[in-house]
């Protein structure tokens, strides 16, 4: 009797322990199984002040889409612009998610500051235009979404001055500025835009594997392409300044000018009917026609390499940069999409500037190949060019040109 009556102790505790776990476990079991309790994912997102609205939607359909789980999902307003310098600030307070320029790229990297995008990899790059995918990689890896590609430079015209003929080359647009006495503008002390002649040219602008910014715009090549910049500057029709001074002007005093979509609306209402853009011109080099190169720039999304929830970050970032985010943002806010399919959309290719910018992609280089000692040396060389300042020789400006990009 004693050992039948401990034996069935032992089945009774046994059975009180599996039932009190089964209690215990309860929020464990899978969702819809047994009536368990969604796991809570809490995701913190910044994002520009005009992006708000878009991605409050954005979130209540990405929490739709995922119903498996619960997101809890805070939104702070923080701009690409602004994002590098509040993480590298205070990694700590970093969000999952933010939007970020390209051009902090390299930086967030080097700081350790980025998760590695490996979820859906593959599908995120073959569904961008290659110029974004390449501003979103370093060493080979994807740090980020692309999310748009319009942070570049094209030219707008006026088409009653230029034909479309004359608008493929810089010497077709000079003559036809020149026989209506207009002007033809170009910031070429903005290290930005004087950077279109030397990278088509065929310098070279890139960052080596120590880190170091390499330019070789001091050589043969780039001496024939000064060449080319100061025959510009100082034909008469060239006109420099600030932004201000091309909206100002066009369609009056201006017939062309580069500048990039920001200026869309403003150069639009000014040319009314003969409002018209496209690629940069080429231009002449050694007797022969060169096709001007742009900096590309691109928003991206990035995922904070702190981040105690990786994969739901990263299916969240993917979420806002696919395509149909892309359309979405593109109807909303008019931003360039980086998506290959909503960039062919007829709804893009009716937009004029954007239209033009997305000729230009092809022949353009990701910004985050420069360091910041490019940007002073290059805009005084340029300053030069504008002053006609030719006191010294082009081989010496341009030498002191690269030592100083090289720091």
């Amino acid at each position: 009797m004693k050992k039948t009556r401990r034996v069935l102790s032992a089945i009774l505790a046994g059975v009180m322990v599996l039932a009190f776990t089964a209690c215990g476990n309860g929020e464990k079991k899978e969702p819809g199984k047994g009536g368990g309790a969604k796991e809570t994912v809490n995701l913190k997102v910044w994002g520009a002040q005009e992006d708000q609205q878009l991605l409050g939607e954005l979130i209540t359909s990405f929490k739709e889409a995922n119903k498996e789980k619960n997101y809890n999902i805070t939104l702070g307003v923080v701009g690409e612009n602004d994002a590098k310098t509040k993480i590298l600030e205070d990694p700590d307070a970093a969000p999952d998610v933010f939007a970020f320029a390209n051009d902090q790229l390299v930086d967030l990297v080097k700081a350790g500051a980025l998760y590695e995008i490996t979820r859906n990899k593959e599908a995120v790059i073959s569904a961008n235009l290659p110029a974004t995918v390449e501003a979103s990689t370093v060493n080979g890896k994807l740090y980020g979404y692309p999310m748009t590609a319009d942070n570049g430079y094209f030219l707008y015209y006026d088409k009653s001055v230029i034909s479309e003929e004359q608008v493929k080359t810089l010497d077709g647009i000079l003559a036809a500025a020149k026989g209506k006495n207009k002007k033809v503008f170009m910031d070429v002390s903005n290290g930005w835009y004087i950077a279109s002649f030397f990278l088509g040219g065929g310098g070279t602008l890139k960052i080596d594997a120590d880190g170091k910014q390499i330019a070789d715009f001091n050589n043969e090549k780039g001496l024939a392409v000064a060449e080319a910049i100061k025959a510009f500057t100082a034909h008469p029709s060239f006109l420099t300044g600030d932004d201000a001074v091309l909206t100002g002007g066009m369609g009056d005093t201006i017939a062309a000018g580069v500048s990039g979509t920001w200026n869309a609306d403003a150069i639009k209402a000014k040319l009314g009917n003969n409002y018209a853009a496209a690629k940069l011109p080429t231009f002449t080099v050694n007797g022969k026609q060169t096709q001007m190169f742009t900096f590309s720039g691109s928003k991206l999304v990035g995922v904070s390499k702190g981040t105690k929830a990786p994969v739901d970050a990263m299916a969240f970032a993917e979420w806002i940069t696919n395509e149909a985010s892309q359309a979405k943002r593109f109807a909303k806010r008019a931003l360039g999409p980086s998506n290959k399919k909503v960039a062919e959309s007829a709804e893009v290719k009716a937009n004029v500037a954007l239209s033009a910018l997305a000729a230009q992609i092809p022949f353009s280089q990701p910004q985050n190949n420069v360091l910041g000692t490019y940007w002073a040396p290059a805009e005084a060389f340029g300053a030069q060019m504008e002053a006609k300042d030719y006191s010294k020789t082009l081989q010496e400006q341009l030498d002191a040109m690269v030592k100083a990009i090289k720091g």
